[in-house]
């Protein structure tokens, strides 16, 4: 195998071609590993100094990735974190072949070992619970002389979703499939003109990503707050339209009478349905419950498309298990 190390954004040029075929074989296709979100999320961010290393077989096939950077903490030294790390990203991990488990994690094993004088710690966050970095690693790591720990971090709710909407709704509790009904049927006899859409292209993206802004801004003293990140607003208005060229962005909204009442910026990728973050204008038409409503037509309009999950990412708020999300959990890996 051959170790390639980048310290530099030439990790991103280089590699661009070879990338996301990389993460389509690998145990982990998430999109936030994609080429697309982590050259992105650098490019707006840039935390730290990278310190990626790629791997490559006897054939010259790229078969790992670790999107590594140090920070530079004053009390805690030199600390290795994922690329993306932490807050706008969900799901994090090495990018492996699926094949080349073992060899790939026993190389960078014997890298961070050799190199362990660059840095103080190793830091990886947001690392689903199936991972092989959170199954396999700490063995390696603790066989090589470090400690390592891992723990978990957060939680995502999701839902395998049924065949039809009726088996989803049939298979929520007895009160949230009432309340779901019931503010479904109110939407629908509204005296007010209710409408959905998914923006596409006849839409102006622009246009679109800054209403739905305003809304999440609206929604939230703590997103407002998010939102007065300058690099954070950045990186929504660099990520979106290239998710959408993909066709990877889901971004709805719900009117009422023409004014915006709720939005939802979701990603379709992989067969799945990721709510990224939603918007909702408070108070005015609470009596329709347009942020569930919307909602509820985005579950729909999963199922009838044929995905297989409706991923609602980081957090424990309770509208998610009302509408029938189950825990998955996210750990975090420390070594020394």
């Amino acid at each position: 195998m051959r170790l390639t190390i980048y310290q530099d954004a030439s990790l991103f040029s280089e590699l661009q071609s070879e990338w996301n075929s990389l993460l389509y074989r690998s145990t982990h296709n998430r999109i936030f590993s994609t080429w697309e979100w982590q050259s992105t999320w650098w490019e707006a961010y840039h935390p730290g100094d990278l310190w990626a290393i790629a791997i490559h077989d006897e054939n010259d096939q790229l078969i790992g990735i670790a999107p590594w950077f140090i920070e530079h903490n004053q009390e805690q030294g030199l600390i290795v974190h994922s690329i993306g790390c932490v807050d706008v990203s969900d799901y994090l991990d090495l990018i492996i072949d699926r094949d080349h488990v073992e060899q790939v994690l026993a190389a960078l094993t014997d890298h961070l070992q050799a190199h362990r004088d660059m840095f103080d710690s190793l830091d990886l966050c947001n690392i689903a619970e199936d991972s092989e970095t959170i199954t396999r690693l700490p063995r390696l790591l603790k066989q090589a002389g470090f400690t390592a720990t891992y723990t978990q971090q957060e939680v995502c709710p999701i839902i395998n979703l049924p065949g039809d909407w009726e088996e989803y709704v049939a298979n929520l509790g007895k009160k949230y499939r009432h309340e779901l009904r019931r503010k479904l049927r109110r939407a629908e006899g509204a005296t007010e003109k209710l409408d959905w859409y998914i923006v596409g292209p006849e839409h102006n993206l622009d246009e679109e990503l800054e209403r739905f802004l305003e809304l999440m801004a609206a929604s939230h003293q703590e997103k407002a707050g998010f939102l007065e990140d300058e690099q954070n607003v950045m990186f929504f208005k660099k990520i979106s339209p290239i998710l959408f060229k993909r066709g990877w962005l889901q971004l709805s909204f719900l009117t009422v009478d023409g004014t915006a009442a709720a939005a939802y910026l979701n990603f379709d990728y992989d067969n799945q349905i990721l709510v990224y973050n939603s918007g909702l204008l408070p108070g005015a038409f609470g009596h329709l419950s347009p942020g569930i409503v919307l909602l509820g037509h985005n579950i729909r309009y999963a199922i009838e498309n044929r995905r297989e999950i409706f991923d609602f990412l980081r957090g424990n708020e309770t509208y998610k298990y009302q509408m029938g999300g189950q825990d998955t959990r996210l750990f975090k890996l420390e070594a020394h």
